[in-house]
């Protein structure tokens, strides 16, 4: 893996820090969250980041489903602060089952 560049650490670290504080935010308030994940391609930032809130069943997703529009909108705002504008904010975070893997 070719190693980042000095603003790609910044936005990785960036990325981290929101992250870490959504899924601890979610983890007490969204019943069975297990953790938060992401993926982005650096060259293409912010475009491509794409955050994933992992649930232990179906059952759980399904009844944070309504909840979906307002983490859109903390992660949205959240990352505001820092600098960063979405075009869609819709579009960078999404509740599944599916791990990392």
């Amino acid at each position: 893996m070719k190693k980042l560049s000095a603003v790609q650490l910044k936005q990785q670290a960036l990325v981290f820090s929101v992250a870490d504080k959504l899924e601890a935010q979610a983890r007490e308030e969204l019943p069975g969250m297990l953790q938060c994940w992401f993926d982005v391609q650096y060259h293409q930032f912010p475009g491509s980041l794409l955050l994933r809130f992992q649930f232990d069943s179906e059952a759980a997703l399904t009844a944070a489903e309504p909840e979906l529009k307002n983490w859109q909108k903390r992660l949205s705002v959240a990352l505001l602060k820092k600098g960063v504008v979405f075009k869609d904010k819709h579009r960078h975070l999404v509740f599944t089952t599916e791990g990392p893997e």
